[in-house]
């Protein structure tokens, strides 16, 4: 598992979230604690982490990691139990947050989690096993239609109503219980040159499906901007345009002052500005840390403070 210690953006998006040594900050998806490792050495002694991942591979590894460390605290929770953590901790505020979403490179290259489409395991997706519904579930039982729109809006695969088809074909024949079963489907209709791309378009959907992974961030962003400081950063590093879109797009809302109509002669709505944006754009990987992490390619970092 050492060798998926690798965190993107690290040096960046410490330097973007660190600014009180003595702080108290959030990991929200500690994975092998690539981030939180940065975190700690920027911290004095007086400084603490609190971190958590759903996935019980990354807990338990990363709980071994750190057994050692007292200034830090993990749990095996989502990270939009922020809150939860928070109360159980008694922290009323953190100094700094961050999210490095997504799915980290050890559970896409272990069979046994059942991420990825280059090898053959079940076809489940989900992060967190409790879940109920799993992608084969989604799948098998869907109707035409659902499948289409999961991959289309979640997934931003143009050909989701033909690969929605195929799959619906498929299952009165045999029921789909495997990754390699539905790459089989998606391959056979698919031009050999756009075949990965679409591939990964189709299980990111399912995978963004099954752990309701946009909601969920949604309710992540939100209760963090309550729980800063003043002057505290909350840093995410997204991987593809849709969370990418949230991120942003909450972050513009936060740094408004009014949102009345552009008719209105008096403000009336009492919005708050309570973040100001720190990154105009966002922040990607150099073209060194691609050459040595692939994965990093798609990399977005938004940083913003609290006011």
């Amino acid at each position: 598992m050492n060798n998926y210690h690798k965190p993107v953006l690290l040096n960046e998006s410490i330097n973007y979230l660190v600014t009180n040594p003595s702080g108290v900050y959030f990991d929200a998806t500690l994975g092998f604690g690539g981030h939180t490792e940065g975190i700690l050495y920027k911290l004095n002694d007086e400084g603490l982490v609190l971190a958590a991942d759903v996935d019980k591979d990354a807990f338990s590894f990363s709980r071994k990691k750190f057994k050692d460390e007292k200034r830090i605290k993990i749990y095996n929770y989502n990270f939009s139990l922020i809150d939860v953590i928070s109360k159980i901790e008694s922290i009323r505020f953190f100094d700094g947050i961050i999210s490095d979403l997504g799915v980290s490179s050890y559970q896409l290259d272990n069979p046994s989690s059942g991420f990825t489409y280059r090898t053959d395991a079940k076809l489940d997706l989900r992060m967190d096993k409790g879940r109920i519904i799993s992608a084969a579930d989604i799948v098998n039982s869907f109707s035409e239609e659902e499948l289409a729109k999961i991959i289309f809006e979640y997934g931003e695969e143009k050909n989701s109503r033909q690969i929605a088809r195929a799959i619906y074909n498929r299952r009165k024949q045999k029921k789909i219980e495997t990754t390699l079963e539905l790459s089989e489907i998606i391959s056979e209709l698919t031009p050999h040159n756009y075949l990965a791309k679409t591939l990964s378009r189709v299980f990111q959907a399912l995978r963004i499906y099954v752990n309701d992974e946009l909601e969920i961030l949604k309710t992540f962003l939100e209760k963090s901007v309550n729980l800063l400081n003043s002057k505290g950063r909350l840093v995410v590093i997204s991987y593809h345009s849709l969370e990418d879109r949230i991120v942003k797009e909450h972050f513009k809302y936060e740094n408004l002052s009014c949102i009345c109509p552009k008719d209105f002669p008096v403000c009336k709505c009492d919005k708050e500005k309570r973040l100001k944006i720190l990154t105009k754009k966002p922040v990607t990987p150099s073209e060194k840390e691609v050459g040595l992490n692939l994965r990093a390619r798609s990399a977005k970092l938004r940083a913003a403070e609290k006011l």
